[in-house]
């Protein structure tokens, strides 16, 4: 199943709510953060999917298509 658009655009501009990279964009973690949570296991919620799926996107080297995202997609 691939994401909508709509999603994408969200996971985008999706800041880290806690922690010591608390108000970072998602794509701005490092990966081996990412990876930790997929070891200790991901948070229940819209948190966990996207810290998922950014660990993927990032996995695969595809963090231009988020940040173009970012720019296309500016936040209100």
């Amino acid at each position: 199943m691939q994401p909508k658009r709509e999603e994408l655009i969200k996971l985008a501009h999706y800041k880290m709510p806690f922690g010591k990279f608390k108000d970072q964009y998602l794509v701005d973690l490092p990966l081996p953060y990412l990876v930790w949570f997929k070891q200790k296991g991901f948070p229940p919620g819209k948190l966990g999917q996207y810290l998922e799926t950014m660990l993927t996107i990032k996995d695969n080297g595809l963090e231009s298509i988020i940040r173009k995202l970012q720019k296309e997609y500016p936040e209100d």
